[in-house]
């Protein structure tokens, strides 16, 4: 086996990149990343009735998203099909697999008579050890021949060792009457042709692994290092299902949760550093390993996500945070920035990335900026004007127009403009905030004049006087 660490993420294209395929990708590419090795990506395209092109690219679209890099091209698991047939006749070929001619129908008697005669339904071929010139000429498949005593250990990172007797095992199908390789065969060989050294997945896949291995065995290839995660669950419990709400990766995405974020909130879902709950991607590549996993499902908790993804957004560089949000307004299908708007978000964004979770409510706080005269006030900011506070705003406007425009000196005005009155500061704030922004939550009124500068301010507070 390779000394280079080898992970794949394989998922099927169905739908979108789900919740829990997220994670598990995330996985893999932490393992790989954080020890210098490679992640590879590759579909398993092979039910071609539900397999679609749309898919895949949704799937890409995900992993897009999620800043997960995979090394090389796409993989295509039908494409491999030829290779994959090859390997079943060379089993053929040395004697460790056999056609079998069994119809349905005779499998559906033999399990039948087994269940009335109390005996395993597991099927047992007559053709496992017939002699070759006794076969018929008729349609037949490719079966694997299981060992029958002993058992198989599966050596797992997470789940420990797992034992299965070899006579729970059955003469596995690798090639149907159709010539066409099955799922199990195809994984094999794909993971052993792309070098894959670690098999982290779900441990929905756990007892594929004992059924997988007899053909690693066969074929004399080593056997991956295997690591069986456990699935997600809901806050209930329960296995994550649309009624927990959104599952595809890209919803997200469409909700306004940073990518940082969401690959801070799948990593510890499941897995886990000491005490250590947010971290960076570099922390997370150094810090993740197989034994850090636990052995029981996750919970999904939104709470957790927002407060992570707020913490992220904190941290953000600036130019980089715009970024993502006009992607997000992209995916969330809401109108573009213009090109005025974007720099302006980005000027103002040292006062709106604290304790803003998501993009919505980061925007929010940047209506300020991102709207223009006349300024159209919400309810809660029309209560702050009344006729008494467009007296204070005609009065305060002129009083502005000498101030050195820095925070300090603003700071000093105001309150000094609130003392004269015999106001608290806060009494002044309100019509400020809403002449300024037309909200009554924004940033400090002081970051407000600051961004918008000198001439927008006063002009929004004259209006707002008027």
């Amino acid at each position: 086996m390779s000394d280079q660490v080898v992970t794949r993420f394989a998922p099927s294209p169905t739908g979108f990149l789900h919740i829990g395929g997220a994670r598990t990708a995330l996985f893999n590419w932490l393992y790989a990343r954080g020890r210098g090795g490679k992640f590879l990506l590759r579909i398993e395209d092979t039910d071609r009735e539900r397999s679609t092109p749309e898919a895949t690219a949704a799937i890409l679209q995900g992993m897009e998203w999620l800043g997960l890099d995979h090394d090389g091209d796409v993989i295509s698991q039908f494409e491999g099909a030829a290779r994959h047939a090859e390997v079943a006749h060379q089993l053929l070929a040395e004697g460790k697999a056999y056609k079998c001619f069994s119809t349905q129908d005779e499998i559906a008697a033999f399990r039948e008579q087994a269940r009335a005669e109390g005996k395993s339904t597991l099927f047992r071929s007559p053709w496992r050890d017939a002699d070759p010139a006794n076969h018929p000429d008729m349609p037949f498949v490719i079966r694997i021949k299981a060992p029958q005593d002993g058992a198989t250990v599966i050596l797992d990172q997470v789940q420990g060792d797992v034992t299965i007797r070899n006579d729970q095992l059955d003469d596995m199908i690798l090639l149907r009457s159709d010539g066409t390789p099955v799922y199990m065969l195809a994984v094999v060989v794909d993971d052993h042709d792309m070098g894959v050294t670690h098999v982290i997945r779900g441990d929905d896949h756990l007892n594929n692994a004992a059924r997988q291995m007899m053909i690693y065995e066969a074929m004399g290839w080593d056997v991956p290092v295997w690591a069986h995660i456990p699935l997600i669950h809901g806050p209930d419990g329960k296995k994550l299902s649309k009624r927990h709400g959104a599952l595809g990766a890209q919803e997200y995405q469409a909700m306004g949760y940073p990518a940082a974020g969401m690959r801070n909130y799948l990593a510890r879902l499941g897995w886990s550093h000491g005490d250590d709950e947010f971290f960076t991607d570099e922390q997370a590549k150094e810090w993740f390993d197989l034994g850090g996993i636990g052995k029981s499902p996750a919970r999904f908790d939104l709470k957790k996500l927002e407060n992570l993804c707020g913490q992220h957004i904190a941290i953000s560089n600036d130019a980089a945070l715009r970024r993502e949000i006009e992607a997000y307004l992209a995916a969330a299908g809401l109108p573009p920035l213009s090109e005025t708007q974007s720099g302006d978000l980005e000027s103002a964004m040292y006062c709106l990335k604290d304790r803003a979770r998501t993009f919505p409510e980061l925007l929010e706080k940047a209506h300020f900026v991102l709207t223009s005269r006349p300024i159209e006030c919400d309810e809660k900011a029309q209560k702050a004007l009344s006729s008494v506070s467009d007296g204070i705003l005609s009065e305060l406007t002129p009083q502005l127009q000498n101030v050195s425009w820095s925070r300090n000196e603003l700071e000093e005005a105001l309150n000094s403009f609130a003392e004269a009155k015999e106001v608290k500061f806060g009494k002044l704030a309100g019509p400020i905030r809403a002449a300024l922004a037309g909200r009554a939550v924004t940033p400090s009124v002081f970051d407000m004049m600051l961004v918008l500068g000198r001439d927008e301010a006063l002009a929004r507070l004259s209006e707002a006087a008027d």
